[in-house]
């Protein structure tokens, strides 16, 4: 299926959305903050086919982050994640570059679904 980047500072959340998105058959790249995300996107070696991440992390926030990715590899598509509103609303503007944002707490179905809608597959 799909090479994922996750990009969450929670260790629990990103194991939890790492496990849902293998149930599905993805492959999870994990980072734990903006900037090790920006640097694994931007690299000639790793492709990956969505990014899914924070908007609230530590080196570079999410939203920041969508901006270089969009702007540096437009046809990557990205996922944000948040669990406050006023994050939420920072993204606000971001519809051309992000494909969604997913309100946490999400359940399994919620994320994987999520995820599918990102990649185009019904």
């Amino acid at each position: 299926m799909a090479n994922i980047l996750l990009a969450e500072d929670d260790l629990a959340v990103c194991d939890f959305v790492r496990r849902a998105l293998e149930m599905d058959g993805h492959d999870v790249v994990q980072v734990h903050d903006g900037g090790e995300a920006l640097e694994r996107v931007m690299s000639p070696f790793e492709d990956f086919d969505l990014l899914l991440s924070d908007i609230r992390m530590p080196v570079i926030d999410g939203v920041a982050l969508a901006l270089q990715v969009g702007r540096d590899k437009p046809d990557l598509p990205i996922l944000l994640m948040t669990g406050y509103a006023e994050h939420r609303d920072r993204a606000y503007g971001l519809e051309t570059l992000i494909k969604g944002i997913v309100q946490k707490p999400f359940t399994l179905q919620d994320i994987r679904a999520h995820v599918r809608a990102a990649l185009g597959i019904e």
